[in-house]
């Protein structure tokens, strides 16, 4: 067994390799604090010779073990992986697959299991720094090692790996991956941060992400393994290529060159088949050979045009952003609708508002939480204008999801001043080039449109790169080309203030923050666009919400009065429910919804629960009703729950000797509270209201 370590902000980082999993092809378990992963990799012997891309799955697992929790349901076992377990996939995947050879077709797995969770950090860097070092003391090749470092940003200082804790003060939440040179990949979320801000985060993180990449090379120099050389790599052959490109590159690039994208897709297939038809070849897997020649070709042509001749494939200047168009309350029965288009891409969001009882309850390794905002983003296939089977959401889906959502709670109210629940769904109806960002574009003015009063309007907008060496160009507002051929996707998203997400994952082996600053700059101006552009279609939150949406009462029932509300089994609460048609909800701390669309039956429940959590008033007068009588007096129910005592000197000026002679049970009085004493018993006259009345 072999075990490295170096001292990481507050913890030691401590790897260790050799005692567990050791018939894959690497293995370790990172360690911080009590939090421990264990990532393995294993990449098969054969190529895939059917796979038209690199095979690699990445895998994170929950272990509720981690926790010492025993999983909940029937089962009694871990089933689905959990929202948080397919981002985690997505965040090691992202950065390890562009430093794999290219071409490279053995399937490829990387596991990483939670076996430890302290509750206290994060494991999802961790997996990423045992992803990079399985692999590089691995004998599978890999141009690593990387690692992961998360910043946070608590008054005005950058917190170094903070914890969950932290992160809620936090105004930043940044997590780098990056290699001793070059940053791979950045993933943030903030509220609302300057661009410089989050540059200088990302220095920060990257110097301090340089001792973790040492201990990598140092275990690879004690016990690392030969890279493979039997890896058969996808290439494309040069006889053939060069006979493409002799006989249709002409062709090519006037077809690329067509803005609209389902145009240039069967202009560039035609092509392409006619080639194949010409050759008329029986090789096997002749017409995939063709392809991959066409497609490298296509590559060469469009960074041609980029970094030689100075244009884009449609026209547009290298800062110049799709057309746009907007428009808000398309549905007339939701609570809020909102259309945005940018070029070729279109997303439909709608906002739905509902009560506490509506909010996700999440059950994560580090405990039990609710969430009172949902972003849901759907990508149909006709999106893309293709036919295939619809599914549930994929990691994709998800992943564009989580990252709309990051860029608009920054300007979500709080739960004290909105009680609703809100559920924004976004449905991409067209797709050429980052519809994540159109997702926070029209996700932005749904939110307006149905009333919740977000603080500022959110834009997103995606930047491209095409880069030789030292020479490079970053594009505004990526097409679908672009992003497929170029070598980064840098979306940025963010109010007229600052940033609130940042997401950046490339195709190559690091960017500089040269291009990092320049990304930034040029994203902000094209963010302040399209805000610009937004703000003629919904310029603010509408004053209330819509008038389909549930109206919203939120009481504080004090702790003695919870039960008398919910009365015995639920009877009293089930009776308001039943005989208003309200929606309600009480938490343990008192907090008390009332909510529904009808705003009759809405104050029918308001007074009803108000009744039963009134106290008496002294000095106040209530209708009453005599429910015993004693020698002394009579004893009065005047408000739900709450019975007094009118003394028999109480009820009339004039004397009373004989209390029935006055009163009976089941009549009704008009009482004065007069005392309530220490024990809470209540004093009630009915002589002081008609001595008040004779003087009124």
């Amino acid at each position: 067994m072999e075990q490295i370590k170096t001292n990481f902000g507050r913890e030691e980082i401590i790897i260790e390799t050799g005692k567990l999993a050791k018939l894959a092809d690497g293995a370790v378990t990172v360690r911080y604090g009590g939090t421990m992963v264990l990532v393995t990799c294993v990449c098969a012997k054969e190529a895939n010779k059917t796979a038209d891309f690199f095979p690699l799955t990445v895998e994170y697992q929950e272990r509720t073990f981690a926790a010492g929790k025993i999983p909940g349901g029937f089962f009694k076992r871990e089933g689905k992986p959990s929202e948080k377990a397919v981002l985690t996939s997505r965040l090691i995947d992202r950065p390890i697959r562009p430093l794999f050879p290219e071409g490279m077709l053995n399937e490829t797995q990387v596991v990483a299991t939670v076996l430890s969770a302290d509750g206290k950090y994060d494991s999802d860097i961790l997996g990423v720094i045992g992803a990079s070092c399985a692999l590089t003391i691995s004998n599978i090749p890999f141009n690593g090692p990387i690692a992961a470092v998360k910043v946070g940003l608590i008054n005005d200082e950058f917190v170094l790996f903070p914890t969950f804790a932290e992160l809620e003060e936090s105004k930043l939440d940044l997590l780098v991956v990056s290699n001793e040179e070059k940053v791979v990949m950045i993933e943030a979320g903030a509220s609302i941060v300057s661009e410089e801000k989050i540059l200088e985060a990302i220095k920060f993180a990257h110097n301090n992400i340089k001792p973790l990449i040492q201990i990598q090379k140092d275990l690879q120099k004690k016990i690392g393994k030969q890279k493979r050389k039997d890896i058969s790599l996808m290439t494309v052959s040069e006889e053939l290529y060069g006979k493409i490109k002799k006989d249709s590159y002409n062709s090519i690039k006037a077809a690329l060159q067509i803005a609209d994208k389902q145009e240039r897709l069967e202009k560039t297939e035609k092509i392409v088949a006619t080639f194949i038809e010409k050759e008329a070849s029986e090789e096997e897997n002749f017409a995939a050979d063709v392809k991959n020649a066409f497609s490298k070709i296509e590559k060469e042509i469009l960074r041609d045009l980029v970094l030689n001749e100075g244009k884009r494939f449609d026209g547009r200047k290298f800062d110049e952003v799709r057309a746009l168009s907007s428009e808000i309350d398309l549905l007339p029965k939701t609570h809020g609708s909102a259309l945005f288009t940018r070029g070729q891409t279109q997303s439909l969001a709608v906002t739905t508002l509902g009560t506490s009882s509506d909010e996700q309850i999440i059950d994560a390794l580090e405990g039990e939480s609710k969430r009172s905002f949902m972003l849901h983003y759907n990508f149909p296939p006709f999106s893309v204008g293709e036919a295939k089977p619809l599914r549930g959401p994929g990691r994709r889906e998800i992943g564009h999801g989580a990252l709309a959502a990051k860029a608009l709670e920054a300007v979500l109210p709080t739960k004290e001043q909105f009680p609703y629940t809100i559920r924004l769904v976004s449905e991409i109806l067209e797709s050429n080039g980052s519809s994540s960002m159109a997702t926070v574009c029209s996700g932005s003015m749904s939110l307006m449109a149905s009333g919740v009063p977000i603080t500022k309007a959110v834009a997103g907008i995606a930047m491209g790169l095409v880069a030789d060496g030292s020479k490079f160009v970053v594009l505004t507002d990526i097409a679908g080309l672009e992003d497929h051929y170029g070598e980064m996707d840098f979306k940025v998203a963010g109010t007229e203030d600052g940033v609130s997400a940042v997401q950046v994952d490339l195709k190559n082996n690091g960017i500089g923050f040269d291009i990092i600053e320049d990304a930034f700059k040029k994203a902000k101006k094209a963010r302040m666009q399209i805000l610009e552009h937004m703000s003629k279609t919904i310029a603010k939150s509408d004053a209330d919400v819509s008038v389909e949406a549930p109206r919203i009462v939120t009481i504080k029932v004090k702790a003695d009065k919870i039960r008398e509300v919910i009365g015995p089994g639920g009877k009293v609460i089930k009776k308001i429910i039943a005989d208003t048609g309200v929606d309600i909800n009480i938490e343990d701390d008192g907090t008390c919804q009332i909510a529904s669309a009808n705003k009759e039956a809405l104050d029918r429940a308001v007074k009803i629960v108000n009744e039963i959590i009134a106290e008496p008033e002294i000095g106040r007068v209530y209708d009453a009703k005599v429910t015993r009588i004693v020698n002394f007096g009579a004893f009065c129910e005047f408000m739900p729950n709450y019975e007094g005592l009118v003394h028999v000197s109480e009820i009339s000026k004039e004397y009373v000797k004989d209390v029935t002679k006055v009163l009976k049970e089941g009549q009704h009085v008009r009482v004065k509270v007069i005392e309530v004493d220490e024990q809470n018993r209540v004093n009630l006259s009915i002589k002081q209201v008609e001595e008040d009345n004779a003087k009124n």
